[in-house]
């Protein structure tokens, strides 16, 4: 008989008082715990609710095949839409991705009028999902998504006659989608959602799967229209149809005239926009598998710290970090806008090999100074005395398997150029600098994968709140003189000892003055740690900008093209290249966590 009240009481109880949400327990929520330890039911936790769903992996299953199925798909229809010779024409993957979109921004207005809007819908939020910066990043990749998709508006409407209609509504939708989307990952990045479960983990597996197509879409157009440019660049005009007609997969805009000097403008525009769109939606899926994960997720406040992380850009450093970081940035746009004069507007093998000298000497000294700042940080965590967090937290969890799995793509491009520099004859000096940049790169990931995860787990540091309180109680100054404090602090084996009725606790000496200059000692390492954070931020950042907006020496460097031959290298390029351009990006994100948690 006891039990049947006690499971009413917790039922009854409204959402407010729930771990998840991060409040104290009312005194019915105690009661109730009371109650329900003296009946012989087993123990669980009486504020954590138990989950109205019957079989939690079932619906996690079909949301997972529905996404396996659909990519698998995608993957297929772009992949073969990038040759001539299959019966796939683009026209056939932008239907398919025009119509996910659709279904997608549907389900997203459904979830927001219908779901986010239901009684006990969302009862807690991750505090760590979606931080300010990750969001932050988002809308500014939307933004340059919405501008590449009004010049690829204005691209095909120049022709309009020439297309199929496809061609433009795919743009349109594409703009919607960015933009509902932006919206929804902006207010909704950390609910966790308990109503509506396997519609809602469907609809977000089937986001997740439609930015990935976008994202496949897109990397195969830019690899295509790099091959088409550099062939363009090294026969005549004639030739490059002939070659258009014989294997090679062209866009059905190149067979239209696009003469006009604004066509000329919204072509070359859009192109150069893609990486942006590229980032914006490995961003957008990156975000969207949070939201998946916390779907039916109670979240209890005593495992989960929520940390009011401040992001002072310039407050508790020495500068040094971002100064160092700039001139990198500075440099490497140099380095990027000299190797695109050089590279693309002259044919000399004499300007293509300062171009390439110039890159790798560039890549040397910024990679060498970065796996130095990574592994003196990793040091420095060796003498960190905060506590590792251990708790669990999907987006820790994603960051880490990202960061590790991206750095798969560059790794794989290192080890084949070491391959194919070591393994081929003669060697002159550009091979000298490429396997030196290979190995470096190699070693850069990785001692920066060390630094980045270590410092993901550990603690926010804390401030020494019963110290302080202890020093206003006992002698009511903000600022205490040590010398001041030890002439008032008994000598002797006693320790101060107020009085019960003044309800502060005795402190001995040691402990105070050692609380005193604790944070003096703490305070150098916190701010070598930021130091080295913003210049890795900074460093990435221009490591992310030189490949993705046209400097790729691997294509450029004979070595790898004439070992591996012209069509399996520049296959692996494209292949693993754009993981490693999201790497750089996903690290500057991670990067900002890092120093905010510094």
């Amino acid at each position: 008989m006891s039990e049947e009240p006690a499971r009413k009481d917790s039922k009854s109880r409204p959402p407010g008082s729930s771990m998840g949400c991060g409040q104290k327990d009312d005194k019915s929520s105690l009661a109730s715990s009371q109650r329900a330890s003296f009946s012989h039911q087993p123990h669980q936790p009486s504020s954590t609710p138990a989950s109205k769903e019957v079989w939690k992996k079932g619906g996690r299953m079909f949301s997972v095949l529905l996404a396996v199925h659909l990519a698998l798909l995608a993957c297929t229809l772009v992949s073969s839409g990038a040759f001539e010779k299959i019966a796939v024409h683009d026209y056939d993957v932008f239907f398919l991705l025009t119509v996910m979109m659709l279904i997608v921004i549907v389900w997203i207005i459904f979830y927001l009028a219908g779901t986010a809007r239901s009684p006990d819908a969302i009862l807690c939020k991750d505090s760590h999902a979606g931080p300010i910066w990750l969001r932050g990043g988002l809308v500014l990749f939307a933004i340059f998504s919405l501008v590449m998709d009004i010049f690829k508006i204005g691209y095909y409407s120049s022709f309009y006659s020439c297309l199929s209609a496809i061609k433009i509504i795919y743009p349109i939708v594409q703009a919607i989608f960015v933009a509902v989307q932006t919206y929804f990952l902006w207010i909704s990045a950390k609910d966790c959602v308990h109503v509506h479960l396997n519609v809602t983990r469907c609809g977000l597996m089937l986001t997740l799967t439609t930015n990935l197509a976008v994202w496949m879409s897109a990397v195969t157009d830019e690899s295509v229209h790099k091959a088409h440019s550099k062939l363009k660049k090294n026969v005549t005009e004639e030739i490059f149809r002939w070659l258009l007609k014989a294997g090679m997969r062209s866009s059905s805009a190149e067979e239209c005239n696009c003469n006009s000097q604004i066509c000329q403008v919204f072509k070359n525009g859009y192109f150069w926009l893609y990486p942006f769109n590229i980032e914006y939606s490995l961003f957008a899926s990156a975000m969207v598998y949070v939201m998946w994960k916390n779907v039916g997720r109670f979240i209890d406040h005593h495992s989960h710290h929520i940390h009011r992380l401040k992001f002072r850009l310039f407050r508790r450093t020495f500068f040094v970090g971002i100064v160092l970081g700039l001139i990198v940035l500075v440099s490497g746009l140099g380095v990027l806008i000299l190797y695109e004069v050089q590279v693309n507007s002259s044919t000399e093998s004499s300007k293509k090999n300062q171009a390439l000298t110039m890159y790798y000497v560039f890549n040397i000294v910024c990679l060498s100074l970065m796996s130095l700042v990574c592994i003196g940080g990793s040091v420095i965590y060796r003498f960190d005395k905060r506590d590792m967090d251990r708790h669990k937290n999907p987006t820790r969890t994603l960051d880490v398997a990202l960061l590790m799995g991206a750095a798969l793509g560059q790794y794989a491009i290192s080890y084949y150029s070491i391959v194919a520099i070591v393994a081929s004859t003669p060697r002159d000096a550009i091979s000298a600098l490429n396997l030196t940049y290979a190995l470096l790169m190699i070693a850069q990931h990785t001692f920066q994968n060390i630094f980045i995860i270590e410092g993901l787990h550990r603690q926010p540091p804390k401030e020494d709140h019963k110290h302080d309180s202890h020093q206003k109680g006992l002698y009511g100054l903000t600022f205490v003189n040590i010398n001041a404090v030890s002439l008032r602090v008994p000598d002797g084996s006693s320790s101060v000892a107020p009085s019960p009725a003044s309800g502060a606790e005795a402190i001995p000496p040691s402990d105070l003055v050692r609380s005193l200059t604790v944070p003096k000692k703490m305070n150098w390492r916190r701010k070598f740690l930021r130091e080295i954070s913003m210049f890795l931020l900074l460093s990435n950042i221009i490591l992310w900008i030189v490949p993705a907006f046209g400097a790729r020496p691997q294509f450029d460097n004979d070595t790898e093209l004439n070992f591996y031959g012209d069509s399996m290298w520049p296959a692996i390029v494209d292949i693993c290249l754009p993981f490693g351009i999201f790497y750089r990006m996903h690290a500057v994100a991670s990067l900002l966590e890092v120093y905010t948690m510094s």
